[in-house]
């Protein structure tokens, strides 16, 4: 059967989107199959509608992987002043918002347009709306059975993604598929997820939906300093969604509540200065008043300042510097944000992302063992795992 195209993207998001392009404006007659009614779905709801798309700090670093070297050389050759070389060229105006994140000033379909607008440029065909069905071997290339009719290519580009946000569309089709080829899959689970409660320690915080502040949140060996958000159901915000990708259940979980103060000589001071004033004033000071009341409350006995001695304060800085957190687990993958685990990436090539096993076939984006911190360094992957596969 003759091959209608030179390659077939299964996936319109990020990183099958980049592919496509890069391919394409390379001469490439490339096919773009999505089973949603639009592409670039997660791209859209991202940064709150403004798409954090891209880190100017992006570094091997900021990704968790089993394979931690993978990553380096498509990092190394599509970095963050490519892409925003990209956005600048088509107009779209953006800011940083904190800690290198950069997002759109209006919007994210923006970024969606600049994809299609590059696809149309390299003469990409996209086809919405069509579901897939078998995919083989076939002689040296691969068959694809669609909603559409089957579709032949010497090379195939899995760019189905992770199973956050199933109410997007994602699945575990990619894993299947890796599986289906000979590639092993590592386990996978929930990133960059709120953390739930329950019991006592849910009855303590859910009164507090809503109470926001900043603490450095520590699992084993890492930490992430930034705003937490006492939820109804757990807790959420930057710094937990951070360390969710890093704690696993049944682990210690640590807060800093103070993370600009050493607590001990902080506490010292106000004993010294302010011999009267109670305990739950002095911390209100320095935390939300809610959260410090409810800590006076449930933990710490209030009394005047005066009245605890060394080693009471000593204790009482060192909970305050390693609160510690009983999660019972995570919301799962219907708020996650990414999927840790994937495609077992020492089966790939980490320069063409393509299979050591299957010539032709290669993997690219969260569909693989390789994911970003929150910050837009998962789309940063996104264009450097699509750029590298399309410009094979």
């Amino acid at each position: 059967m003759h091959p209608d195209h030179d390659l077939i993207v299964l996936g319109g998001g990020a990183a099958g989107l980049m592919c496509a392009l890069t391919a394409g404006q390379r001469g490439r007659r490339v096919l773009v199959v999505e089973h949603a009614n639009r592409v670039g779905k997660k791209i859209l709801m991202s940064g709150g509608g403004r798409c954090n798309f891209t880190n100017l700090h992006t570094g091997p670093q900021n990704f968790l992987s089993a394979n931690p070297h993978f990553c380096k050389s498509a990092l190394a050759r599509y970095t963050p002043a490519d892409f925003i070389a990209l956005v600048e060229r088509h107009g779209i105006a953006y800011h940083e918002k904190e800690l290198g994140q950069l997002f759109c000033d209006d919007s994210s379909k923006q970024i969606v347009r600049l994809l299609l607008d590059e696809c149309a440029a390299g003469g990409v065909r996209i086809e919405v709306d069509c579901a897939v069905g078998e995919v083989s071997r076939q002689g040296e290339g691969f068959a694809v059975s669609t909603a559409r009719g089957r579709f032949v290519a010497p090379r195939l580009v899995v760019a189905t993604g992770g199973l956050s946000i199933p109410s997007m569309g994602a699945s575990g089709f990619g894993y299947q598929l890796a599986r289906q080829f000979g590639h092993g899959v590592l386990p996978t689970r929930a990133g960059l997820v709120p953390l739930t409660l329950s019991g006592r320690p849910q009855e303590q915080y859910q009164d507090l939906s809503g109470v926001s502040f900043e603490v450095e949140a520590r699992a084993g060996h890492q930490a992430f300093r930034n705003q937490m958000l006492i939820t109804h159901r757990g807790l959420s915000g930057p710094a937990i969604l951070q360390i969710s990708s890093y704690w696993q259940a049944g682990e210690p979980l640590q807060l800093d509540l103070l993370p600009d103060r050493d607590a001990l000589a902080w506490l010292q001071g106000q004993q010294q200065e302010r011999p009267l004033a109670e305990l739950r004033t002095i911390l209100a000071e320095a935390l939300p008043k809610r959260f410090a009341q409810r800590l006076c409350e449930a933990w710490f006995q209030s009394r005047p300042m005066r009245q605890y001695r060394p080693q009471e304060l000593k204790d009482l800085a060192g909970q305050l510097a390693s609160w510690p957190i009983t999660a019972s687990g995570t919301e799962g993958y219907r708020t996650a944000e990414v999927t840790l685990g994937g495609v077992d990436t020492r089966e790939l090539s980490s320069t063409t992302m393509e299979s050591k096993l299957v010539p032709g076939l290669h993997f690219v984006g969260e569909v693989m063992d390789v994911t970003g911190w929150l910050g837009g360094f998962n789309f940063q992957w996104a264009w450097a795992s699509g750029a590298a596969a399309g410009a094979a």
